[in-house]
């Protein structure tokens, strides 16, 4: 796999989430390509060991008050968040997911309000979760959000990050679908397969819309690299298939069986208000990137899935 940030001339970035799934491999990137990488984390000595940098290219905080008002970024990715697949949506379980987006977003606006050297560009990793779920409807970044938690929890954090643009900041938004590579979401998706008990959930034709981690940290690189990226980018693969659809080629892949249904009433019990993300589909469409002439490493599922069975 090529390093996406080679072409880079040497930055400074500060990463937040950046011993997620996403996070990890970017700074591993960064730090290859010879960048510098600051981390905020609630556990920053650890979050620095978790790498294998160079001397000097890697550092960590955990309180924006003890960041330095001129140290000096040449960029911001904001990756923050706990899991929103987890505990069901109890009221402090809402409060969590919030504070762990919404708030430490406000707080990396607050040190960029006093910072005496502001950076060229933030970006900013929220959700599809921002559209609602909204069936098979084709979404591009025009489509409006709806009254919904994960509808809600994405504006809000939305609207934190571009007040940066007030500080000259350019800030790029990419909403991610589901996200899949080696690691992450997909093994547990592809287990019940493998272990042949695999099939669709509910009636199989909500819309699953992915992107692979790739394209994720190359768009993130092209942001950076690209002065006219500004405002929301879709960030998900040009082909979204239905869970039925989904369930057919992780089976034909792992010659596996596609038998078993685990029926809506079944999740809704179990996971309350959260199963939505597994019940109720999204047709998100990457209509700015793909007008920008951005060509997706993976464009297909099933590209996405021989990615993942061969690590």
């Amino acid at each position: 796999m090529s390093n996406y940030f080679s072409h880079l001339a040497s930055q400074h970035v500060l990463v937040t989430g950046g011993t997620g799934f996403i996070g990890r491999e970017l700074v591993n990137q960064l730090l290859a390509a010879g960048h510098h990488v600051t981390l905020f984390s609630r556990q920053p000595e650890r979050a620095a060991r978790t790498f294998s940098p160079a001397p000097g290219q890697i550092s960590a905080f955990s309180s924006w008050q003890t960041l330095a008002s001129d140290t000096q970024f040449d960029a911001i990715i904001n990756l923050a968040g706990a899991p929103v697949v987890g505990p069901r949506w109890s009221a402090a379980r809402k409060q969590a997911l919030r504070d762990s987006r919404v708030g430490v977003t406000n707080q990396l606006l607050g040190w960029l309000q006093g910072a005496a050297h502001k950076p060229a560009v933030l970006i900013n990793g929220s959700a599809i979760g921002y559209y609602g779920c909204r069936g098979d409807e084709p979404l591009d970044e025009t489509a409006s959000t709806k009254n919904e938690f994960m509808s809600d929890l994405c504006r809000e954090w939305e609207e934190a990050a571009v007040k940066a643009e007030a500080f000259g900041v350019r800030v790029v938004r990419l909403r991610l679908g589901l996200v899949f590579g080696p690691g992450g979401a997909f093994p547990k998706l592809l287990l019940p397969f493998k272990l042949g008990v695999g099939g669709r959930m509910g009636d199989g034709r909500q819309v699953m819309s992915w992107v692979h981690r790739n394209d994720v940290i190359a768009v993130i690189a092209r942001a950076i690299a690209k002065p006219d990226m500004r405002g929301a980018y879709n960030m998900t693969a040009p082909q979204a298939p239905t869970q039925a659809e989904f369930a057919a080629l992780a089976a034909k892949l792992l010659h596996r069986p596609n038998l078993f249904v685990t029926p809506a009433c079944v999740l809704e019990l179990l996971l309350g208000e959260m199963a939505a993300l597994f019940t109720k589909g999204q047709r998100v469409v990457p209509k700015r990137l793909l007008d920008e002439g951005y060509q997706f490493e993976f464009a297909t599922l099933e590209a996405a899935i021989q990615d993942n069975l061969s690590h």
